[in-house]
């Protein structure tokens, strides 16, 4: 069987699976995998499914990351890891970092229906806890399985259960005294490179009427979940001169860190950030009450580390110098980073150059945000990252990838791993 033929036999398959992984999903108006719980560990169990179905070793780590492996004639060759990860945000859409994983698998069953044989093995990888939403930092399984996790990692709460990271995970079947910094649960033996699939998150790819783009680099960032100004509570008539609004002071940093974007484009450095929480206590706010607390969370990007520091450094003097005028304290709270990941150039020849010899068009794009594949490039794994067409973005109910656009993905997947991986 040609590979073309073999592809559009498994496109029905890859679309089925999906399908199957918004079902587990489902919670209206969008889709919610939880991490470390039920509807993460039901998304696991349908991919061992499929890899049984194909004869792919199983394997889990200590952090319960999967790893199904396609062996290789030899086993001591580096092999190729490809995959991404299956939670969601709350509410959110069914193709981000699901699609990774699927369009893996659809490249390994199709060449295994033409006869294929890779000299190495080819391993794909689902990665736990992907979304910083669950337990306020992100990219945790492949963290884990780098040795890479921070040391307070395993005692963060889930907001919604209460309980800690080692605890999910020992409830999953993992082993939380296995994972420590510097100790790695990666399949043993060198690894080539690490490919990873994934919708776009931004509309470039709907805009240039492509399917794929060859991702040039993935941003770092800076986050803190929970920033806390304190002010001081007073009557809504008191005059501006004795204020300690915390609200204000809130609001007077959102819009210097608007101007500073602002600034950084005119410039030509690429960056974003976002305030997702900004609020004051709800508990406590009134109509008629000068807010004396407000809260709000920031997450900072870009594709330098030099660049990345730089604005940490600029954000922190804002923090500074609204405290000062406005007389209020900012706590910052806990910080969490992920490293810049670039991506590497000779990847991003050979994937495009896979692409076209599939007659599937791409074109080179950053990608607006943080994936696994950032972890790799950073541990100085050579990484690739495809970004799949996309409508309406990504962490939302109208995520709109089309399954065909995937296979493109796929497709290019295979012809790489069929150019590259021979016996």
């Amino acid at each position: 069987m040609t590979l073309p033929a073999a592809l559009a036999a498994e496109a029905p398959r890859a679309a089925a699976m999906l399908d199957r992984l918004g079902a587990i999903g489902a919670d209206p108006p969008g889709i919610t995998r939880h991490a470390f719980d039920e509807r993460e560990n039901a998304a696991h169990t349908l991919a061992v499914e499929r890899a049984q179905h194909l004869g792919l070793e199983i394997a889990r780590d200590a952090a319960c990351n999967l790893y199904l492996t396609w062996p290789g004639t030899d086993r001591a060759a580096p092999r190729v890891l490809l995959g991404s990860h299956f939670d969601s945000v709350r509410h959110g859409g069914n193709y981000d970092g699901a699609a990774g994983v699927v369009a893996a698998l659809a490249a390994v069953s199709a060449l295994r229906a033409t006869g294929f044989r890779p000299r190495a093995d080819i391993t794909i990888a689902a990665f736990r806890c992907e979304e910083a939403v669950w337990f306020g930092l992100g990219l945790v399984g492949s963290r884990a399985a780098l040795g890479i996790l921070p040391p307070d990692a395993l005692d963060r709460r889930r907001a919604d259960t209460g309980l800690t990271l080692a605890d999910h995970i020992a409830r999953c079947g993992g082993d939380p005294a296995a994972i420590a910094p510097g100790r790695r649960l990666l399949p043993n033996g060198p690894i080539r490179c690490f490919l990873e699939a994934h919708i776009e998150q931004a509309p470039s790819l709907i805009e240039a009427g492509l399917p794929l783009a060859v991702a040039t680099g993935i941003p770092g960032n800076i986050r803190h979940a929970a920033i806390r100004i304190t002010g001081e509570d007073a009557h809504v008539g008191l005059p501006r001169r004795f204020r300690r609004d915390a609200a204000l002071a809130g609001a007077e940093i959102f819009a210097a860190l608007d101007a500073l974007w602002a600034e950084e484009e005119a410039a030509g450095r690429a960056m974003a950030f976002t305030i997702g929480r900004f609020h004051t206590d709800v508990t406590r706010h009134e109509i008629t009450v000068v807010a004396g607390e407000f809260t709000f969370s920031i997450d900072l990007r870009a594709y330098d580390a030099a660049h990345l520091a730089a604005l940490d450094r600029r954000f922190r003097d804002i923090l500074d110098a609204t405290a000062a005028r406005r007389g209020v304290t900012i706590d910052p709270g806990p910080r969490s980073a992920a490293p810049v990941g670039p991506c590497d150039p000779a990847l991003q020849a050979s994937l495009a150059a896979a692409a076209a010899r599939m007659g599937i068009a791409t074109m080179p794009l950053g990608s607006p945000a943080s994936h696994d594949a950032a972890n790799f490039a950073a541990a100085g794994i050579p990484t690739g990252l495809l970004l799949i067409r996309n409508a309406h973005g990504s962490h939302n109910p109208r995520e709109a990838m089309d399954a065909a656009d995937m296979m493109a993905a796929a497709a290019t997947f295979a012809e790489w791993l069929r150019a590259e991986a021979a016996a």
